[in-house]
C-alpha cells in the first residue's frame, strides 16, 4: 500500500526499518514546531509513548520544519511535561521542509497557511497494521488539538477486532463487553465465546445486538 511504502522509506532513512517489521504503526502530522497546540499534543504523545509501546505500536511524527527545529522544540516539549529539556523524544519527527511527504499523503490544510502563504500540515493520524494496510485515518483542523487517549483507545479496538470476531460498540473501553460480528452464526458464536452471548430484545424482533464479555 502506498502509505506504508512511503513510511517504510522514512524508517529506512532514519535507520528504523528493522524495528517496524511486524509492528503496528502510527504516523501523525502537526502544523508547525514551536506552536502552542502542537506542543501540548506532542507532550501528551510522549507521555503515552510507553502505553503505545506496550501495544507494539511504533510512532513517528511529521512537520514541515527542520531537524534542528525539531531538536530545539523537543526541549520545550519535555519541559512542558515537567521533565529535563532534552533534545530527544520517545519517537522521531520527520523533517518534511519541502512538504514532499505531506503532499503525497494529503496532509496539507488548505485553510491554514504560514507567513509566506504556504499551506501548513493538518493534524492527521494514520494507523496501519502489521499486514501493511491502513487501518484508520483521522483529520483534525489546525485549531483543534487531538485526543491521544482516544487514539490509544482506537488502537485497542483495532487490535482486538483484528484477531477476534467482534466489534466494539459506541464509547467502548478496554474491559467492556463487545459485540459479536453480524456474519458469525449463533452456533459458532457460542463455541467461540464460552463466557456467553447475550442478545438485547428489540421492537423489530431481530436478534442483531449480540454482546459478549471481551475475549482474552
Amino acid at each position: 500500500m502506498f502509505l506504508l511504502t512511503v513510511v517504510e522509506e522514512v524508517y529506512i532513512s532514519t535507520d528504523l526499518c528493522n524495528k517496524v517489521v511486524g509492528r503496528w504503526g502510527i504516523l501523525f502530522s502537526h502544523p508547525r514546531d514551536f506552536t502552542p497546540v502542537c506542543t501540548t499534543e506532542l507532550g501528551r504523545a510522549a507521555k503515552l509513548a510507553p502505553e503505545f509501546s506496550k501495544r507494539n505500536v511504533k510512532m513517528i511524527a511529521l512537520s514541515i520544519d527542520s531537524v534542528q527545529d525539531h531538536l530545539s522544540w523537543s526541549k520545550d516539549i519535555n519541559a512542558y511535561n515537567g521533565e529535563q529539556p532534552e533534545e530527544k523524544l520517545p519517537f522521531p519527527i520527520i523533517a518534511d521542509a519541502n512538504r514532499e511527504l505531506a503532499v503525497k499523503l494529503g496532509m496539507l490544510d488548505p485553510d491554514e497557511r504560514d507567513k509566506d502563504g504556504m499551506p501548513l500540515t493538518a493534524r492527521v493520524v494514520f494507523v496501519f497494521g502489521p499486514d501493511k494496510k491502513l487501518k484508520l485515518s483521522i483529520l483534525y483542523p489546525a485549531t483543534t488539538g487531538r485526543n491521544f487517549d482516544e487514539i490509544l483507545r482506537v488502537v485497542d479496538s483495532l487490535q482486538l477486532t483484528a484477531y477476534k470476531k467482534v466489534a466494539t460498540p459506541v464509547d467502548w473501553k478496554p474491559g467492556d463487553s463487545v459485540m459479536v460480528v453480524p456474519t458469525l452464526p449463533d452456533e459458532e458464536a457460542k463455541k467461540l465465546f464460552p463466557k456467553g452471548v447475550f442478545t438485547k430484545d428489540l421492537p423489530s424482533g431481530k436478534k442483531y445486538l449480540r454482546y459478549t464479555p471481551q475475549p482474552e
